[in-house]
């Protein structure tokens, strides 16, 4: 499968309705996972069709959501009830709440919600929101082809890493996918800042230095998909190292290394140059940090087990 192209005009209506959509299904797995450090278990991952919630406890076993974005459809399966499902289709979110909500019912899975969304400025109660309908299955299976090339190259940037890193995981407050390296120190208090979202959560999910890449859509301010690093706390000259490729340029306005998707996808070898991208920026990052490189990273790249 090659790099799909993304056109962030054509994506953002239909990203803007499942991006509510998916903050639906994550507060769901929020609410019935034990919390875990840095918010990792409220995370949706990619899947050979979409994105999963994986396995979620529940009073009856274990139950899953999953959005397929090959069939366009959201599947509930269960470990004890009989598999429900919703068609993927224009629909408001307010729609889809609802049934989704019934669904469940069926399933006898009691998950009750803080039903408004979070990291976005204006927060439309999901039971009121039929503003918000618009569902292109073409677009979003684009973007889908694109979150599965981001998670490969992801998966071995993380495999380098011998300290704490977190799992390459899709955050649904943000919309985007991301893996986290830590440097095994505490960090700074966070000031906070993000719309609609607790400074508590906040805080304890930067409670601790971080270097972190991802993967996002982009904005109306920032109109291109696009790959980002940042490190917190950041060093006064962590936006002056030299990264890779030499497309790549910090964005002050965003504080982060960008790079953009469409550079990326018209590169000779896309893997490699998102890899040096990957790799520069955790470089600037934890030299800059002083992290303990030496115990913190590893090569696992002739490591053949019998």
């Amino acid at each position: 499968m090659n790099w799909p192209e993304l056109k962030y005009q054509d994506l953002k209506d239909t990203l803007t309705t499942v991006h509510l959509w998916t903050q639906i299904v994550g507060k769901i797995r929020l609410v019935k996972m034990p919390w875990l450090n840095h918010s990792w278990h409220v995370t949706l991952y990619v899947s050979p069709t979409g994105l999963t919630t994986g396995s979620i406890p529940y009073e009856n076993g274990l139950f899953q959501i999953d959005f397929d974005f090959i069939a366009h459809q959201l599947i509930i399966t269960s470990s004890t009830a009989p598999r429900q499902q919703i068609t993927l289709t224009q629909r408001s979110v307010a729609s889809f709440y609802q049934e989704l909500l019934e669904k469940l019912a069926l399933m006898n899975i009691d998950a009750e919600i803080y039903a408004k969304p979070n990291e976005i400025p204006v927060a439309i109660p999901f039971a009121e929101d039929e503003t918000h309908f618009v569902y292109q299955p073409e677009q979003i299976n684009l973007f889908w082809q694109a979150l599965v090339k981001a998670e490969a190259v992801f998966t071995q940037f993380r495999a380098r890493f011998n300290g704490k890193c977190s799992p390459v995981h899709f955050f649904w407050g943000g919309f985007d996918l991301a893996v986290t390296r830590f440097s095994g120190r505490e960090a700074p208090k966070h000031p906070g800042g993000a719309p609609n979202m607790s400074l508590e959560v906040m805080q304890e999910a930067y409670s601790h230095e971080v270097s972190s890449c991802g993967f996002w859509p982009g904005s109306d301010s920032f109109p291109h998909p696009s790959f980002y690093s940042y490190c917190y706390p950041t060093p006064d000259n962590f936006k002056d190292q030299p990264v890779m490729p030499q497309q790549a340029q910090y964005s002050e306005a965003m504080g982060e290394f960008i790079l953009t998707y469409e550079d990326v996808r018209n590169a000779p070898n896309p893997e490699d140059f998102l890899m040096q991208f990957l790799q520069s920026t955790y470089d600037a990052a934890a030299n800059t940090g002083k992290w303990h490189r030496e115990a913190l990273e590893c090569d696992l790249s002739g490591f053949e087990p019998q």
